[in-house]
């Protein structure tokens, strides 16, 4: 008798991390060695406000099962008021995949500071652990 393996469902995460916090935050996790699973896909940006929602749509169209933005905090913004042009457009970037018929919360907004990287480890297994619960994104035809 033959026995059928069958494939467990590993989600596709693509992450913006602003380069002041949200990469330093994952960095200190990284060489603190905080387990996370490798299922996100790192592009560095100087600042999380530089994040357009036609990035954030073309990650969902070519295949990415979640988008997470990280930025530094409210008010710690090196660039004054980024992460609240982020937050604007994060907000905005949810509604138009509502009427995609996307769940929006394949999206994710995270503020983490680069002393934070337990919590980077933290988001990044939540965030994995709530696409595997919704499964893999289909392309509605």
């Amino acid at each position: 008798m033959v026995e059928q393996i069958q494939e467990t469902y590993f989600p596709k995460i693509l992450t913006f991390l602003c380069n002041w916090c949200g990469y330093a935050g994952a960095d200190y996790a990284g060489v603190s060695r905080y387990q996370y699973p490798p299922s996100i896909r790192v592009i560095r940006v100087m600042c999380s406000g530089r994040i357009q929602p036609s990035l954030i749509l073309d990650a969902f169209n070519r295949g990415t099962d979640g988008v997470m933005v990280c930025g530094c905090h409210i008010g710690d913004c090196h660039y004054i008021s980024g992460n609240e042009y982020a937050e604007e457009r994060v907000k905005k970037t949810k509604k138009i995949l509502e009427m995609l018929r996307i769940d929006p919360n394949r999206l994710r907004l995270e503020w983490i500071s680069a002393s934070e990287g337990i919590k980077f480890a933290e988001v990044v297994n939540d965030f994995t652990n709530q696409l595997i619960s919704l499964g893999p994104l289909k392309k509605e035809s």
